[in-house]
C-alpha cells in the first residue's frame, strides 16, 4: 500500500495536523524510498556489494518521492465533494459576474473552430505579462485589421510591429505571426485541437497558452495556470511554498488539472483566472465576495489567527491545520518566513526573489531637418532583427557611460554613419528618459541636433528613414523612443515645456515679424559658426 493510501485511511479527528504524520513519517519515508531503490542485501562480511552506478533517472526519481511523500494532504483536494463544490460555486459565481471582453464575445459567437481558436490565441498572447484595459483597444484594432489566420500570415513584420508598438514584450507579436504563418503553410490552415499538439507545432505557444486555446476554442479538459491561477491555488490550498520552484509549479498543475471541469473546461479555466484578478487580488483581496471561500484555507487560517489571538490562550483551535516544519512539507512557507497578520490570505503565495533590473545607459538623438521638402522631418533608424525590441525604430543610439565626453562623440560618428558629417557645436543635451523593460533599466540621454539652413539630406542607407512628426506617432516604436521625444519636443526653441507636439506654426501660415522684431530675433539668436566642408559633404 502506498504512503498515499495509508494516509488517506487514517481516520480524521476534529483537529487535523500533520506534524505527528511528519514527525514520525520522516524517518519511514527515507526508508521507503532506499526499498523502492532495490539495494542488496551486505556481503558476509558486512560490506555493501559493488554494483553498477544508479542512472542519474534513477536517482530523480527517488527524489521526486521523498518529495511527494513529504506533501500533507492538507494541501491536497482529498474527495471529490469538495472539487464538486468548488467547480459548481465557482462557475455560477462566473456566470453572474464575468467581464464582458470583445475575446469572450468573439469566441462564444464564432461558430468556425479555426477562426475561434485564433481569437483565443491572440487574446490570450496579448494578455501575457499586460492589464486587461490595455490590451482591449490593441485587441480590438488587431481583429479589425486581420480577421483570420490568412489574413495575418500575409501581412509583414513592419505592419505588425506597428500595431504592436506600445504593447510590450514585442517578441509576441512575431511569434504569434510565425505561427499564423506555420498554420496556414504547413497546416492546412487548421490549428492544432489539443494542448499538447499545440504546443508542439506553434512556435511562442506554451503551456499555458495551448491549455487555454484547447480548453476554450475546443473544449478539452486540460487545467491551465497563470499568475492569477497561481494565487488563487496557493490561497485555496494555503501553499506557502514558492510558487516559482519546479516542484510546486507541478504540484499547481496538477490541482489545476484535478479541478477543471470537464463539461465546461474553458469557461472553468476563464472563470479562474477571473476570480484571481477581481477577486482573489494580490493586494486587498475580497473574501467577502469570493465563491470558494468555504474551501480557502487560507480564510481558514485567518479565522484560526484571529480565534487565537482573541481567546490569548494556549493551544490552537479545533480546525484543520498543517505545520510546517523544516525539511518536511514541501508546500509550507518555510520556518525563515512566519505568518504576518497584517497581510491575511495574502500571506499566500510566497513572494519570489526578483533580481534587480540590470542598469544600462544609452545616448540617443532626435536627428531633424525643420526646413525638409514638405515639412520637419527627423531620422529613424531600424534595430536589428533579433533581441531586445528587434524590427522596431528608433533614433540613432550608442550604448553609452553615464556620462563624458565620450558619450557625445561616440554619438556623433552614429550620427554621422547615416547622413555623413555633421557639424558637432550643434548636438544639444536635453535631458535623460529613465525606461524599465522586464530585465533592464535603461536610462536615455536625449541629445538633438537640428540641421537650420543645410541642404536637405533626401537619401539614404538601408535601415534608415526619415519620417514626419504624424508618421513617427504611427510608426512601429517602442514606448521609449516616445518618451525621448516628448523629451526634445518639450526643449527645443518654439516648443512649450512639456508639450507632445509642436507649437510652431506651419510656414504657409506663419506670420510675417514686424521690422523691431526682426531686430530683437537677430539680436538674440545664438551665433552657429558654419562649417562649410560639413556643408559641402551634406551636399553631395
Amino acid at each position: 500500500m502506498s504512503i498515499w493510501r495509508a494516509i488517506m485511511k487514517k481516520p480524521q479527528t476534529a483537529v487535523r495536523s500533520c506534524r505527528q504524520n511528519q514527525a514520525s513519517g520522516h524517518e519511514g519515508r527515507e526508508k521507503q524510498v532506499l526499498s523502492s531503490s532495490q539495494v542488496k542485501p551486505s556481503t558476509p562480511d558486512g560490506t555493501m556489494p559493488k554494483f553498477p552506478e544508479a542512472p542519474a533517472g534513477l536517482a530523480r526519481r527517488q527524489k521526486e518521492v521523498v518529495l511527494r511523500a513529504s506533501v500533507s494532504p492538507y494541501h491536497l483536494f482529498r474527495d471529490t465533494a469538495e472539487v464538486t463544490v468548488f467547480r459548481e460555486n465557482l462557475l455560477s459565481w462566473y456566470d453572474r459576474e464575468k467581464r464582458d471582453l470583445p475575446w469572450r464575445r468573439r469566441a462564444e459567437g464564432e461558430m468556425d473552430p479555426d477562426r475561434r481558436a485564433y481569437a483565443v490565441w491572440v487574446s490570450e498572447v496579448m494578455l501575457q505579462q499586460t492589464q486587461v484595459a490595455t490590451v482591449i483597444d490593441y485587441y480590438t484594432r488587431w481583429m479589425q485589421k486581420w480577421p483570420t489566420l490568412q489574413d495575418l500570415a500575409s501581412a509583414s513584420l513592419e505592419e505588425v510591429n506597428q500595431l504592436w508598438a506600445g504593447l510590450g514584450y514585442y517578441s509576441r507579436g512575431r511569434r504569434l505571426q510565425e505561427g499564423a504563418q506555420k498554420v496556414v503553410e504547413e497546416l492546412g490552415g487548421h490549428v492544432p485541437h489539443t494542448a499538447e499538439t499545440l504546443q508542439k507545432l506553434l512556435p511562442g505557444v506554451g503551456r499555458y497558452t495551448a491549455g487555454a486555446i484547447a480548453s476554450i476554442a475546443f473544449g478539452q479538459a486540460t487545467g491551465v495556470v497563470d499568475g492569477n491561477v497561481v494565487r488563487v491555488l496557493c490561497r485555496v490550498r494555503a501553499i506557502g511554498a514558492d510558487s516559482g520552484s519546479t516542484f510546486v509549479s507541478q504540484q499547481l498543475w496538477s490541482l489545476a488539472q484535478q479541478l477543471v471541469d470537464p463539461a465546461r473546461p474553458g469557461d472553468f479555466n476563464q472563470a479562474a483566472m477571473e476570480l484571481g484578478a477581481t477577486v482573489c487580488t494580490p493586494q486587498h483581496p475580497r473574501c467577502s465576495q469570493c465563491p470558494v471561500q468555504s474551501v480557502c484555507r487560507a480564510h481558514q487560517r485567518v479565522e484560526r489567527e484571529q480565534l487565537v489571538a482573541s481567546q490569548s490562550l494556549p493551544g490552537s483551535p479545533d480546525v484543520e491545520e498543517c505545520a510546517p516544519s523544516a525539511g518536511q512539507c514541501q508546500l509550507c512557507a518555510p520556518p525563515t518566513e512566519p505568518w504576518d497578520q497584517t497581510l491575511g490570505v495574502a500571506n499566500f503565495p510566497r513572494k519570489a526573489s526578483r533580481r534587480p533590473p540590470r542598469e544600462e545607459c544609452s545616448a540617443t538623438c532626435v536627428l531633424e531637418q525643420p526646413r525638409a521638402l514638405g515639412g520637419a522631418r527627423i531620422l529613424l533608424v531600424q534595430r536589428p532583427k533579433s533581441g531586445l525590441l528587434a524590427g522596431l525604430w528608433e533614433f540613432p543610439s550608442v550604448t553609452a557611460e553615464p556620462s563624458g565626453q565620450c558619450q557625445r562623440e561616440a554619438l556623433l560618428r552614429e550620427l554621422q554613419s547615416w547622413v555623413g558629417p555633421l557639424p558637432a557645436t550643434h548636438l544639444q543635451h536635453f535631458g535623460q528618459v529613465v525606461h524599465t523593460f522586464s530585465h533592464i533599466k535603461l536610462t536615455y540621454q536625449v541629445y538633438g541636433l537640428a540641421l537650420e539652413g543645410q541642404i536637405p539630406v533626401t537619401t539614404t542607407p538601408p535601415g534608415a528613414r526619415w519620417l514626419t512628426r504624424e508618421e513617427f506617432h504611427t510608426a512601429a516604436v517602442s514606448t521609449a523612443m516616445k518618451k525621448v521625444f516628448r523629451v526634445y519636443e518639450g526643449q527645443r526653441p518654439g516648443t512649450c515645456k512639456g508639450s507632445k507636439r509642436s507649437q510652431v506654426s506651419a510656414p504657409s501660415t506663419q506670420r510675417k515679424p514686424s521690422p523691431g522684431q526682426q531686430v530683437l530675433d537677430s539680436f538674440f539668436r545664438p551665433h552657429h559658426p558654419t562649417d562649410v566642408s560639413s556643408l559641402n559633404s551634406m551636399a553631395q
